[in-house]
């Protein structure tokens, strides 16, 4: 497949899939047999897509699964896959993305997959929320699966666990909230303007370290929670960062502790929402300050910020002076979005002196955290921008396309996958 290569620093493109004009979110990792297999999840596309990328400068697209649901509104952007289970998440759709009526049906929760044959997936169960469903999940293998979750009186995503330990009946063990997203037990409604996820809620995933676990809530920050009882979560600590820093929504979007050191990464999610069939693309007229954090955990009862990393600058010879008053603002603008997550999994990349990140329309960030203090910015990729819109909102989005990076996950060998909002898979390599 022709390869158009984009604008980059210490960084080289080995390979590219048009992923049969499917947009990729998050994806998911296994190896069998020797053989290098990438499950794909899709922003617009419901379903699942199976690639094979043993040999990563020729990516095979192996198949599409549909959704099972088939119902319009369902969103099913993630999936984790660890120890031959794969977990795919079901939401509500954004109806301001996708032009779905509020009351449009779709499906909820989560469905537990066996992928030992990694190329032909068999459903075992469905563990369902009772709300408007999951968001971003974490999943290492083990018998419990760790949810940012709609529920039953309660505004926006909660933590949930659930029991995988007989697949075909997943079972909640325990749950823990913020005191004000209880409207069942007395709290005040926050009003309107919050829409469907709440003034607070967990956009996960929740990340469990030793006996804690670490969550990003939208409207306060970073908070640990103790599991040592997984029937019982207990508060341990917090750092508040919203307000001031957080931009739009989600003002905590990743928690990341970092396995190997008592540091955890903290980060925003930038974006504009656009505005829908007005010929631009500008959403709201400013883009507020967005964030990627370093956090000091030696002390869990006290989370500190100790640094807050550069922001990407435009490439010499740019036609910008910065991202943030570009023309082509895309659909989702500029800042950070997803981190490369390790889980624990024996097939990903798991440094204690490197980070990847996607930036939307900066691409894909590389920095050097050896010193914790001084995040340096190493590498970074800008794809080229999309001939096509690959998918549309019904009343069409205006402006011109722009290449918007979605997430991004390292194998072990080094290989750096990339989805992109409206095009194929980047498949890169850091040469730092």
């Amino acid at each position: 497949m022709k390869i158009e290569k984009g604008i980059a620093k210490n960084m080289e493109l080995v390979g590219y899939h048009d992923m049969e004009d499917k947009p990729g979110m998050q994806m998911a990792m296994q190896v069998v047999n020797d053989r290098w297999y990438l499950y794909i999840a899709h922003w617009y596309h419901r379903g699942w897509s199976i690639m094979d990328v043993t040999d990563p400068s020729a990516p095979k697209y192996l198949k599409f699964i549909p959704d099972p649901g088939g119902k319009p509104a369902t969103f099913t952007i993630k999936i984790q896959v660890a120890n031959g289970i794969m977990i795919t998440q079901m939401q509500q759709r954004i109806s301001v993305f996708f032009g779905n009526p509020p009351d449009a049906p779709f499906d909820e929760g989560i469905y537990i997959w066996d992928v030992k044959d990694p190329e032909n997936p068999k459903r075992l169960g469905h563990w369902k929320t009772g709300s408007i469903g999951t968001h971003r999940n974490y999943y290492d293998g083990g018998r419990y699966v760790h949810l940012s979750a709609g529920c039953p009186g309660f505004s926006g995503n909660i933590y949930r666990i659930v029991d995988i330990i007989d697949p075909t009946h997943p079972v909640e063990t325990g749950r823990w909230w913020l005191p004000e997203q209880y409207w069942a037990g007395g709290v005040p409604n926050p009003g309107p303007g919050y829409g469907p996820l709440g003034k607070y809620f967990l956009h996960g995933p929740p990340y469990p370290k030793g006996d804690k676990v670490y969550l990003s809530y939208h409207g306060v920050g970073l908070v640990i929670v103790d599991i040592s009882d997984i029937t019982l979560p207990k508060f341990v600590g917090k750092l508040q960062t919203s307000p001031p820093l957080g931009g739009q929504s989600p003002t905590c979007h990743t928690v990341l502790p970092l396995a190997k050191r008592k540091l955890a990464l903290m980060t925003s999610e930038g974006r504009r929402i656009p505005v829908i069939g007005q010929g631009s693309l500008q959403g709201s007229p400013l883009i507020p300050l967005n964030f990627i954090g370093m956090v000091d955990v030696s002390d869990e009862t006290n989370p500190t910020l100790i640094a807050i990393f550069p922001i990407p600058e435009p490439p010499p010879g740019s036609p910008y002076k910065n991202f943030s008053e570009t023309k082509k603002v895309g659909v989702y603008g500029f800042g950070p979005h997803n981190l490369h997550e390790p889980h624990n999994h024996p097939d990903l990349e798991d440094r204690d002196d490197r980070i990847y990140a996607t930036y939307f329309s900066a691409g894909v960030r590389v920095y050097d955290i050896s010193d914790p203090y001084l995040p340096k910015e190493i590498a970074y990729y800008i794809p080229p921008d999309p001939k096509k819109w690959a998918w549309q909102h019904p009343a069409g989005f205006g402006g011109d396309l722009r290449a918007t990076s979605e997430d991004i996950l390292v194998d072990k060998r080094g290989y750096i996958y990339v989805t992109e909002m409206q095009q194929g898979l980047h498949i890169l390599r850091c040469t730092m």
